[in-house]
C-alpha cells in the first residue's frame, strides 16, 4: 500500500482541510521567488477540490512592523494607505497567475487582533508570558528603539563593514546587535544609544513548551525529514534546554496592535503574522455566512473541536521561516487552546539560471513584469511544477530550459493532440463525436495511472506527476501518429475510421486535461468550453465522452514561447545598481556647534601632491567582465576587467559590500599602471577605486562609477 493510501485509505471520503501560504510582507512587490510557494500551494489545493474535498485556501498581507512604518513615512502617507495600496498590487499579481485564494485578507484586521489578544491572554493565564527589562539600541535622532535589522556596523568576527545587527552576510556569523563594532542606525545614520525598556517574553524555554515541541516535531509526517532533523538541532537532546524565550513586544512608535494592558507596547509582527491565518479564515467564514454558506469555524481552529471533527490544517512555507512555524507557532497554539498544524510543508529557494536573482542581470523578476511582458502565467506554473518535489531543495528557473520545456511539452505534445483532431470533427462530422474505444491501450494507460498520479499530487511530488503525465501524453501522440487522421481525411471511404481516430484523440486529450487541470486551470477551462463539458473533476479520468456528444469550435489554446519575450523580460527587470549614499550626520545643528568650538585641525588632505605626481597615476575606465568569490579569502573578490584593448585580473577587497553577480557589466575606474602584485590567490594587475569613511562612522564601501557615455580604456584626467 502506498504512503498516500496509508494516510487516506478512503479517497472518496470528503476531507475538511484548511490550507495557508506564508503571508507576503506588505513592503514590496511579488516576484517569481514568492510565486514558487503560491503556485505550489494552489496546485495542491486545486487537486484537493477536484477530489471533492472541502478545502479552504486563505492568505493575507503581513502588514505590521517598523519597515512598513518607515516606508509610509518616507512616502508621506499613512501606514494604512500604504498597506491598502500594496494589498491591491499583491491581489492583482496573484490573480494574474491563477492563484485562487478563497480569501486574501490583511493582518491589520479586527479578526486578527481579536485572535492575537485571545492567544496572548491565554498564554499569560498559563504563566507563559513574562515581563523583563532589557537594554537595546535606541536612535536618538529618530527617537525610537531599533530592530536588529536596522542596526548596522562591523562584524565582530570578520570585521566586514555595513553588516546587519543579527548576522554577517560575509562570514555568516550570528550575533546580537550589542556585539557589533562601530554600530550605527540604518534609519538616520546616528550612533545608537543603549537604553532600558520593559519587554514581554513568551517562555519558549518553559518545560511544558520543551516537552510539547519534542513530541510534536517528532510525530510521523508532521514535518519533512530534513525539517524534523533541523528541529532536533534547535531543540537539542532530551534534558538540554537550547530554546530561548521569545521577545514578543516592541516599543512605540510601531505600526501594529497595542498589547492589552500595556500602553505603548505592541505585539512584535512575528507574533500576529501567523495569527493572520486564523484572521483571514474567520473573515472568510463571515463572508460565506452572508452568502448562505455555513462553515464551522471552531471545527477548523479550536483544538477539541478540530480533533472531534477530524479537520486538517496545512501550512506551505519557505524553509527560511521554518523556525517560526515549527517552534513558536505550534507552541503558542498548543498552550492557548487552538489546534496545531497537521503538517508543515517547507520548500526551497528559487535561483534563476543557476544564480541568485539579480537586478543587474535582469533576473530579479517581478510578477507584474512577467505578466506585462505578455508571457503566459501557465507556462511558469507548468515549469515550476516540473521542478517541485516534497523536499526543501532549491529549484532553478533556467530560462532556456523554460522555453524548450514549455514549447515541447505543452505546445508540441499536449495541445497538439487537440489541434490535429478537432478540425475534422467540426468540418466532417457536424461537431459530433463517435463512441470512444474504451480498450484503446493509450486510454486504458491513463485511466490505470490516474490513481498513482493522484498519490503524487497529494504527496506534493509534482515533478514526478508531470513525468508520468508526459509519458502518457507521448503514448497519446503515438496513437495519433499511427492513425494519421490528416491522411485518412484525404482518402475516399475512410470517414468511419477518421471519425473514430479523431474521437479517440479528443477523449485522450480530455483525460490528459483532467490530470493537468491543477497546474493549468485556465487552459482546462478553455478545454471544458471547447469539449462542452462540466468542470472536470478527478473522477472524470475514469469516464469517456459518449458517442454523438457535441463539441464546440476549437480555438487555439496556447502559443509557443518567443525568445524575444524572454529578452524583453530580462530587459524590463534590469536596474542600475547604484550604492546608497552615506548617511548624513546625525544632527546638523550639533555638528555646527562642534565646528564653532573646536580647535582648527590640520587639513585632512595633507600631505599635498603636485600635478606631476598625479600625472604618474594612469586611471582608466574599465568594464567588469566577470566577478567571483575567491576561495579562502574573507575580503576579496576576483575581478576580470575589460580595458578595451586588453583584460586584467584584479583582486579587490570589496567582498563585504558587493554580491559578485551585481558587478558584472558595470563600469568602474582602475589604476592601470600599478605594479602587478603577486598574491597567494594569483597575480593582481591593478587596483579598482572605491570610497569609504576613514573613521567608519557611516559605514559602507562604494565603487567609483563613471558617467554614462564613458567606455572601457578611456583615460581619467
Amino acid at each position: 500500500m502506498s504512503a498516500f493510501a496509508n494516510a487516506r485509505p478512503d479517497f472518496a471520503m470528503s476531507r475538511k482541510i484548511l490550507v495557508t501560504s506564508a503571508l507576503p510582507y506588505a513592503n514590496g512587490a511579488i516576484h517569481l521567488g514568492h510565486l514558487v510557494e503560491y503556485i505550489q500551494t494552489d496546485i495542491w489545493v486545486r487537486f484537493q477540490k477536484m477530489q471533492g474535498n472541502e478545502c479552504w485556501y486563505v492568505c493575507a498581507d503581513d502588514t505590521h512592523g517598523t519597515p512598513i512604518m518607515l516606508r509610509a513615512e518616507k512616502e508621506g502617507i499613512t501606514p494604512e494607505a500604504l498597506i491598502a495600496r500594496v494589498h491591491g498590487e499583491h491581489s492583482r499579481d496573484f490573480a494574474g497567475f491563477h492563484v485562487a485564494f478563497d480569501n486574501y485578507h490583511s493582518t491589520h484586521s479586527a479578526e486578527t487582533q481579536a485572535f492575537a489578544n485571545d492567544i496572548y491572554g491565554k498564554l499569560q493565564t498559563a504563566g507563559l508570558i513574562e515581563a523583563r527589562t532589557i537594554e537595546q539600541y535606541y536612535d536618538p535622532v529618530k527617537q525610537m528603539f531599533l530592530p536588529d535589522r536596522f542596526i548596522k556596523g562591523e562584524c565582530p568576527k570578520c570585521g566586514a563593514k555595513d553588516q546587519y545587527g543579527d548576522n554577517c552576510e560575509v562570514c555568516g556569523a550570528a550575533y546580537t546587535p550589542n556585539d557589533l563594532k562601530n554600530p550605527y542606525s540604518a534609519v538616520s545614520g546616528a550612533k545608537p544609544e543603549m537604553r532600558a525598556s520593559e519587554h514581554y517574553f513568551f517562555k519558549l524555554s518553559d518545560p511544558r513548551c520543551q516537552a510539547f515541541l519534542r513530541r510534536y516535531t517528532k510525530e510521523e509526517g508532521r514535518l519533512q525529514p530534513e525539517a524534523a532533523n533541523k528541529m532536533q538541532e534547535w531543540l537539542g537532546a532530551a534534558g538540554e534546554n537550547k530554546l530561548s524565550d521569545w521577545d514578543i513586544s516592541r516599543d512605540a512608535p510601531y505600526f501594529g496592535f497595542e498589547i492589552p494592558g500595556a500602553p505603548g507596547k505592541y505585539f512584535y509582527v512575528w507574533l500576529d503574522a501567523p495569527i493572520g491565518y486564523f484572521g483571514s479564515f474567520k473573515n472568510l467564514v463571515t463572508k460565506k455566512a452572508a452568502e448562505g454558506v455555513s462553515i464551522d469555524l471552531a471545527s477548523f481552529i479550536e483544538a477539541e473541536a478540530a480533533e472531534k471533527a477530524g479537520t486538517e490544517m496545512y501550512h506551505f512555507i519557505g524553509k527560511d521561516i521554518l523556525y517560526f512555524h515549527a517552534l513558536f507557532w505550534p507552541a503558542k497554539l498548543a498552550h492557548s487552546g487552538y489546534r496545531t498544524p497537521t503538517k508543515i510543508f517547507a520548500h526551497g529557494f528559487l535561483t534563476v539560471d543557476g544564480s541568485k536573482m539579480s537586478k543587474s542581470r535582469g533576473t530579479f523578476i517581478t510578477a507584474e513584469s512577467y505578466l506585462s511582458t505578455g508571457l503566459n502565467p501557465e507556462w511558469l506554473r507548468y515549469y515550476f511544477a516540473a521542478k517541485l518535489s516534497a523536499t526543501m531543495e532549491d529549484i532553478d528557473l533556467n530560462l532556456e530550459d523554460f522555453s524548450a520545456r514549455v514549447n515541447s511539452d505543452l505546445v508540441g505534445k499536449y495541445v497538439n493532440i487537440a489541434s490535429r483532431s478537432a478540425g475534422f470533427i467540426a468540418k466532417r462530422f457536424n461537431g459530433q463525436l463517435a463512441p470512444a474505444d474504451a480498450n484503446l491501450p493509450a486510454i486504458r494507460a491513463i485511466q490505470e495511472k490516474a490513481t498513482a498520479i493522484a498519490e503524487l499530487y497529494e504527496a506534493r511530488e509534482f515533478s514526478k506527476a508531470i513525468r508520468e503525465i508526459m509519458l502518457l501524453t507521448d503514448a497519446a501522440n503515438q496513437y495519433v501518429d499511427s492513425v494519421k487522421p490528416w491522411e485518412l481525411a484525404k482518402q475516399e471511404g475512410k470517414d468511419v475510421e477518421l471519425h473514430a481516430a479523431c474521437s479517440n484523440a479528443l477523449n485522450l486529450f480530455r483525460l490528459l486535461t483532467v490530470l493537468l487541470k491543477p497546474i493549468l486551470p485556465a487552459v482546462a477551462a478553455k478545454v471544458e468550453n471547447f469539449l462542452n463539458v462540466a468542470p472536470l473533476v478527478w473522477s472524470d479520468a475514469q469516464s469517456l465522452l459518449a458517442g454523438s456528444h457535441a463539441i464546440r469550435t476549437y480555438e487555439h489554446l496556447m502559443t509557443r514561447v518567443d525568445p524575444k519575450q524572454i529578452a524583453a523580460l530580462i530587459e524590463a527587470n534590469k536596474a542600475e545598481l547604484a550604492p546608497a549614499a552615506p548617511a548624513a550626520p546625525a544632527s546638523p545643528q550639533r555638528h555646527a556647534e562642534h565646528q564653532q568650538s573646536a580647535t582648527p585641525a590640520a587639513s585632512p588632505w595633507e600631505p599635498h601632491c603636485t600635478i606631476d605626481d598625479f600625472s604618474k597615476v594612469d586611471l582608466r575606465i574599465a568594464r567588469i567582465a566577470n566577478a567571483e568569490h575567491v576561495e579562502g579569502a574573507e575580503k576579496l573578490l576576483k575581478l576580470t576587467l575589460d580595458l578595451g584593448s586588453e583584460t586584467r585580473t584584479v583582486f579587490a577587497g570589496i567582498k563585504s559590500a558587493y554580491d559578485p553577480a551585481t558587478l558584472v557589466g558595470r563600469l568602474t575606474v582602475m589604476v592601470a599602471n600599478l605594479a602587478p602584485r603577486k598574491m597567494k590567490f594569483g597575480l593582481s594587475e591593478g587596483m579598482v577605486l572605491a570610497a569609504s569613511d576613514p573613521e567608519g562612522k557611516t559605514g559602507g564601501l562604494f565603487l567609483l562609477s563613471p558617467d554614462s557615455g564613458a567606455s572601457p580604456g578611456m583615460r581619467v584626467k
